[in-house]
């Protein structure tokens, strides 16, 4: 049963808070069947965990020489976030702080939370994660709200009056199968967070689209990761609701 603690430990405590505190009417042995699956198939590869670990320890290394100010405007996330070059730049009036890191999810960011969170104190943080949570082909929306919920909870809880964006999930021509999903994952994500003070719901994922089709022209050659383009659009997108310095 070794295999079973491969992943960290805190994130079968996110595990047990979405199937069981979210569901009120499952059966004992029906419950822990739903765990037991979940929590084989959502393992991730020892050179996976290896290679996050690699890039907290880098931006804690770019701290130790130049540390962020605080108050500033923290980008959280995966590849979508690491990947976006001149975030920093486009923001920097904002005071950008940009701590994306690839093949991140949601249990990444809620487990690395106070690595790459909590010691800026930023004045709002801006998350876009959730896209490789579904890559499991396990995960539903509902089962993707509790994770967000995780994450949500345990900033309030450290930082109870920081500003919070969410980045709704974007729809990708490599990932079509996923976009009936992705649509109930952002409407009940949208639908939580606008219950919520002093958070916001930004929805990237119309402006990608025309008539309700894709935007291949958006995306690089791998038709997953956005390009020049696709950051201009986002960058419109986003900027109506981040909060300025003051």
């Amino acid at each position: 049963m070794g295999f079973l603690f491969l992943y960290p430990v805190p994130y079968y405590f996110d595990f047990l808070y979405c199937f069981v505190f979210q569901i009120n009417d499952v059966k004992f042995l029906g419950t822990l069947l739903c765990l037991a699956i979940v929590l084989i198939s959502c393992q991730k590869k020892p050179q996976e965990i290896v290679s996050m670990d690699a890039e907290i320890s880098a931006f804690k290394r770019a701290d130790s020489l130049n540390f962020p100010p605080p108050k500033g405007l923290l980008f959280i996330g995966s590849s979508s976030i690491k990947l976006w070059n001149d975030l920093e730049v486009v923001f920097k009036d904002y005071g950008a702080i940009n701590r994306g890191f690839g093949g991140s999810t949601l249990l990444d960011a809620k487990h690395y939370a106070k690595d790459i969170i909590f010691p800026y104190h930023p004045r709002q943080i801006v998350i876009y994660s959730g896209e490789n949570d579904l890559l499991s082909d396990t995960v539903t929306a509902i089962m993707l709200l509790g994770r967000f919920k995780v994450l949500f909870e345990t900033i309030r809880r450290e930082m109870p009056e920081v500003a919070i964006a969410y980045i709704s999930i974007k729809p990708c021509p490599g990932r079509k199968h996923y976009i009936p999903l992705i649509r109930e994952c952002n409407a009940l994500l949208k639908s939580y967070i606008l219950s919520q003070e002093k958070a916001v719901f930004i929805d990237v994922f119309t402006p990608l689209t025309r008539r309700g089709q894709l935007r291949p022209e958006l995306y690089r050659e791998d038709a997953v990761h956005l390009n020049d383009k696709g950051y201009e659009i986002w960058v419109k997108a986003i900027a109506p609701y981040l909060v300025k310095k003051q």
